[in-house]
């Protein structure tokens, strides 16, 4: 599966990077796949050990923070592995007029 998920913590002003890297911190140190952007960290893995990376990255942010709102996105397809390049790679394909 893959999840993309934010995690936004609230009631610590406006500079949230500290906690956000936090969270991320948990996603790089699991070892999953992964990837993160300007509005989502994406991880891809089986359920289980997903869940569980997201569920440590937002407590993570609840350690620091008074209040936490987090996003999450899954796509759960069965054996498909390395999805999160092959879904980029497909797009750019398309774009390149392939």
């Amino acid at each position: 599966m893959i999840v993309a998920f934010s995690v936004t913590p609230l009631g610590v002003g406006e500079e949230v990077g500290a906690y956000v890297a936090d969270a991320v911190r948990v996603v790089r140190e699991s070892g999953l796949p992964h990837r993160t952007d300007a509005m989502f960290t994406t991880v891809e893995g089986e359920w289980d050990e997903v869940m569980d990376v997201v569920r440590r990255a937002v407590a993570a942010v609840e350690a620091r923070a008074p209040r936490v709102s987090f996003i999450l996105k899954a796509d759960i397809r069965p054996g498909v592995t390395d999805g999160i390049t092959s879904k980029i790679e497909t797009v750019e394909r398309h774009l390149a007029g392939g």
